[in-house]
């Protein structure tokens, strides 16, 4: 049989000056059973633990046995090696889980001490869900989207009530990738479900904004969107707090069913001293649709699989990243646009500006299984330096198992101009005041795709208060 050819257009594009990056450091292996040290107490995740916890939940047969099969699987497994290809840029020696109390232990925040929300100003919304600590404390929905069947709200609560929460939770985020995924598995607590019937269309958006307090704590909330045929819905999510430290391991699971359209915009603006680790999957049916746009301001580090799948014919997919990074902050996102059958497309478009000596890895894979054919897929990383100390390691690749199909990759790094610098300062302003011009404008095309122009000012606003004079 002939080969099979592929059109496969790589297009590496660099409108500022590449600068090079200093060598990699030779992996450390390490031993994932850590012990803690310099502390003087410590939470024990054992079997009795568990149990204990189980114990004070009033769930469903198959979500307690779902428990019970990821927290085997948690004692089972390692902690991921940095001798890994996918955790060899990203090192997590200093990370003890047992230095942080198992997910709602601690009593929740009055509404009225949390962090200020950045999505939800001046949109209207269908409904909304706030969690502190990992435990519900506000969930209302309109009166026009309970008249349509619309279910939104705790997951735990609904987990008995709402069919399509045992169909699909678990089954399109993989419980048992890594260590990581399994303990989520295990341990999830203040997770949300929103639910849109067939033909249900809601023009308001869904706010989700889970929290943690003033001191330590734990954060485990999962998140399952699912869209029936022809629906369409607007999702805003954000995770806030934490200013004494924390752990965030949480889950995103979306379904997009047939002609459906979903925009979700997630934001992580943790505090800079809190663990981010989260698993992220999308299910995109036969012409359906999704706009998926992040941000990740926060965290002192994160690491995130952001994956969608295109399993229907016609499915298309556009996936936006927006990443400011300062001080030691370590970011890490590894996305795949899995296209599974013909004739569907995903674009990916992530940017990320970094100050000080922070870092941000990218590694994104546009995979196509045998017979996609017909399929056109794009991802470009592009990054911002704004100091000499930082680091940003970009790592687009490709796997093409069909003919007839058009992938694209791109990736550029590069310096602020000076002259742009120089420019704006003749017009009146100062050296930061530039820069945050400057920074503002490289994110422009990501903002420009924002469908919720409140949406787009929010996240603007948080990057230009971010940033320092660039030197």
């Amino acid at each position: 049989m002939p080969r099979p050819v592929c059109r496969i257009h790589a297009v590496h594009l660099a409108p500022f000056p590449v600068q090079p990056l200093p060598a990699l450091k030779p992996a450390k292996l390490f031993d994932p059973e850590r012990t803690m040290s310099g502390t003087t107490t410590a939470t024990t995740w054992d079997a009795e633990a568990f149990e204990q916890f189980l114990a004070s939940r009033q769930e469903p047969p198959w979500l307690l046995e779902k428990r019970r099969e990821c927290f085997e699987q948690f004692r089972q497994m390692a902690w991921p090696r940095s001798d890994e290809e996918e955790w060899r840029r990203t090192d997590i020696r200093t990370f003890h889980l047992e230095r942080f109390p198992l997910p709602g232990q601690q009593p929740p925040e009055p509404k009225e001490q949390l962090p200020q929300p950045l999505l939800a100003q001046g949109v209207p919304l269908a409904g909304q869900v706030i969690t502190s600590n990992a435990r519900l404390i506000h969930c209302d929905l309109a009166d026009s989207a309970q008249a349509q069947q619309v279910v939104f709200g705790s997951l735990e609560q609904w987990a008995a009530k709402c069919p399509a929460v045992q169909e699909h939770f678990g089954k399109v985020v993989s419980l048992d990738y890594d260590r990581f995924a399994a303990l989520h598995g295990a341990f999830w607590n203040g997770g949300t479900v929103l639910y849109v019937p067939p033909g249900v269309k809601v023009q308001e958006a869904f706010h989700v904004y889970n929290t943690l307090g003033s001191t330590p704590g734990s954060d485990f909330a999962h998140l399952l969107v699912v869209l029936d045929q022809g629906a369409e819905a607007t999702v805003l999510l954000e995770n806030a707090g934490g200013e004494q430290g924390g752990l965030h391991c949480g889950a995103i699971e979306v379904v997009v069913g047939p002609e459906a359209t979903l925009r979700l915009v997630s934001l992580q603006n943790w505090s800079p001293k809190l663990w981010h680790f989260a698993h992220h999957r999308a299910v995109v049916h036969q012409h359906g649709r999704l706009q998926w746009t992040i941000g990740a301001l926060g965290a002192r580090l994160a690491k995130v699989n952001q994956h969608v799948a295109l399993c229907g014919q016609g499915a298309w997919a556009q996936v936006n990243g927006v990443m400011f990074t300062q001080a030691r902050q370590h970011l890490s996102y590894h996305t795949l646009q899995h296209h599974q059958v013909p004739a569907c497309t995903s674009d990916l478009l992530y940017k990320a500006a970094l100050q000080d000596q922070s870092r941000v890895v990218w590694r994104g894979m546009i995979r196509v299984e045998p017979g996609a054919v017909k399929t056109n897929g794009y991802q470009r990383n592009d990054n911002l330096m704004l100091s000499d100390q930082a680091r940003a390691d970009s790592i687009p690749g490709l796997e093409i198992e069909a003919d007839d199909v058009i992938c694209t990759h791109g990736s550029t790094t590069g310096h602020v101009d000076d002259e742009q610098i120089f420019y704006a300062q003749t017009r009146g302003l100062s050296r930061k005041e530039a820069t945050q011009v400057i920074v503002t404008g490289f994110f422009q095309q990501v903002f420009d795709r924002i469908p919720l122009p409140s949406v787009a000012e929010a996240l603007g606003g948080a990057i230009r208060r971010r940033v320092r004079h660039y030197a």
